[in-house]
């Protein structure tokens, strides 16, 4: 069993998938941090308020014992008060939105740079004269042998 999970780890495959994950998960972080402390505060900004991700809609009643804030996003959901946090939604739907772009442009870039490179092989293709069939090249000689021959 040892040695076909050895084989499996070590398919190309699977390897190349960790590295994605771990690319992936690095790159998720970069893409939270610009949402969250750059794009998420201008839309806020925009919006009426600087913490966007702390609008939500109180659903149900602050218990008694709550000692927070009333405004809290975090304290009250803590304390169990259903709330509907759609600025946490925005936020999150934001980073959707720029990691998708993103991967869409390296997918692109990807794209085109493969169509080049084949648009370059078969221009290089055609650049080359194909080879003369066998039976043309065969005519061709008889055609010679008929014209080299004397006339009668």
């Amino acid at each position: 069993m040892f040695k076909e999970f050895r084989a499996f780890i070590a398919r190309g495959n699977v390897l190349d998938l960790a590295v994605a994950v771990i690319i992936g998960a690095a790159f998720g972080k970069i893409v939270t941090s610009l949402t969250e402390d750059v794009l998420m505060p201008i839309i806020g900004k925009i919006f009426g308020g600087l913490d966007f991700s702390s609008y939500f809609i109180q659903l149900g009643p602050i218990p008694a014992t709550y000692q927070g804030s009333p405004t809290d996003y975090a304290a009250l959901k803590k304390a169990g008060v259903p709330l509907l946090g759609y600025g946490e939604f925005v936020t999150q739907f934001v980073n959707f939105v720029i990691i998708a772009f993103i991967i869409f442009l390296i997918v692109r870039t990807v794209n085109r740079a493969t169509g080049l490179l084949e648009r370059q092989k078969a221009e290089a293709a055609a650049a080359v004269p194909a080879p003369e069939a066998a039976e043309v090249a065969l005519l061709r000689e008889i055609r010679d042998e008929l014209k080299a021959r004397p006339r009668v």
